[in-house]
């Protein structure tokens, strides 16, 4: 399926739908049959996923089968999302899920130049250093009063690798490295608020995992794409060691040793090829059949940025993205939970919910995405009516899965299982569910 490159679209046309996501999207609510328009090659591997149940498929597509899902032609794109749609209702229902947060970006500074990242600062650029206790509590206490139950902490890699100002920032605190300081935050946000922080630090080592897991609910690393094809001359991950392949591998596989619920997922539309994203995909599988901790596989899409080395590199389309989404679905099997961010696709995502999705991440009704601070989040009242509008029941989550809640504590980290068992009902949803938060109420 020649999508990646020629099809993606320039900024300008980012949120537009195209006619051929218009007519698949027609199709997809009026067919029932994942067969029809399926290429015979196809159909037998489609109907293999279909028969596949239980956590991440029981009987999952071995590694050639699923290769063969990137030599799909485009008009077989409806049928694929209609069978990701059935592989994911017989898993996870209608229930979509999302995180009440706030986003806390403790610094912004980062040893890494990645091609497309603005998020990162340098200590000339940036206005702090490293937000202070008493900001990252006003932050979470101002999102506690919103209804927010988690404290997203997103931040630079190891700045004080780089940058002797954040060494210096850290040594005046008390503090050796950035790591020990977000434990401290971490810490902070649980004594002085009922949030969960849910820690995205980047890479890290066993022993600095061990300690962040007893002031986090879970901990998360997107994968990106596990080829080290991206990291060489000219590549987006050229200059960004933490993104060598390895090293992300690495720390998930720790995370799953010592039995933290992760998050990861991939990045589509930086140069990787279709192959490329189903490999990752099969990477993130085998991790999760050997730990069983992979709580959630975000599919997110490339948006250019000015100011960036990629900044006129085009964005996937919708129609890339759809295929992508669909085949983590058909790839991963019916238990996993895959997310697409709501407002990097602001004006269409709900049709994402179509190529098997059941989650919209965090959403917060207090801080922007500082990860892509063009990009709003919608409204909790507009995101619940677009939901429902397709046929989905809306419910808030904690950035502990319910199904790492309820039936097992293998994986709620000890030290917080009262405050994470007080904070959820009976299903391990957010207590009181969505009309706890006023802005949905019509």
């Amino acid at each position: 399926m020649t999508l990646s490159g020629t099809s993606a679209q320039p900024q300008s046309n980012r949120d537009a739908l195209t006619p051929l996501a218009l007519a698949g999207l027609a199709w997809l609510l009026e067919s029932d049959d994942p067969m029809s328009g399926l290429s015979d090659s196809l159909k037998g591997i489609v109907d293999k996923a279909l028969q596949g149940v239980g956590a991440y498929g029981r009987t999952p597509l071995q590694g050639e089968e699923a290769y063969r899902l990137a030599q799909s032609a485009p008009d077989e794109l409806a049928p694929l999302c209609r069978a990701a749609s059935i592989i994911r209702d017989r898993g996870r229902g209608r229930d979509v899920t999302f995180s009440p947060k706030v986003f806390i970006p403790l610094t912004r500074l980062c040893r890494d130049f990645c091609g497309y990242c603005t998020f990162r600062q340098a200590p000339s650029e940036a206005e702090r250093l490293y937000m202070g206790p008493e900001e990252v509590l006003a932050v979470a206490k101002a999102g506690e009063r919103l209804g927010c139950t988690e404290a997203l902490f997103t931040l630079g890699e190891r700045p004080e690798q780089r940058y002797p100002e954040a060494k210096e920032w850290l040594q005046q605190h008390g503090y050796r490295t950035t790591l020990e300081y977000l434990h401290d935050a971490s810490q902070l946000v649980l004594q002085e608020t009922s949030l969960l922080p849910h820690g995205n630090p980047g890479t890290m080592s066993r022993r600095e995992m061990e300690r962040l897991k007893d002031v986090n609910a879970s901990m998360g690393l997107m994968v990106e794409n596990v080829s080290p094809r991206l990291a060489e001359a000219g590549g987006p991950h050229e200059l960004a060691p933490s993104k060598r392949p390895r090293v992300r591998i690495k720390t998930i596989e720790i995370a799953g040793e010592l039995r933290i619920a992760f998050t990861t997922g991939i990045l589509i539309g930086i140069g990787e090829t279709l192959e490329e994203r189903i490999e990752s995909l099969l990477v993130i599988r085998e991790l999760h059949q050997r730990y069983g901790h992979v709580q959630e596989v975000i599919i997110q899409n490339f948006r250019a940025k000015p100011n960036t080395p990629m900044r006129d590199h085009l964005d996937p389309s919708t129609e890339d993205l759809l295929w992508t989404v669909a085949v983590s679905r058909i790839i991963l099997g019916s238990d996993v939970n895959i997310q697409v961010p709501p407002n990097l696709s602001f004006t269409h995502y709900p049709i994402y919910l179509l190529a098997g999705i059941n989650d919209w991440g965090g959403i917060s009704p207090l801080t922007i995405d500082y990860v892509n601070p063009e990009a709003p989040w919608p409204q909790i009242s507009e995101l619940r009516r677009r939901t429902e509008e397709l046929g989905f029941k809306l419910r808030p989550r904690l950035p502990l899965y319910p199904e790492y809640i309820v039936g097992s504590d293998e994986y709620i980290p000890v030290s917080l299982k009262e405050r994470i068992k007080s904070l959820a009902d009976g299903e391990g949803y957010v207590k009181g569910g969505i009309e706890r938060y006023a802005s949905t109420k019509s």
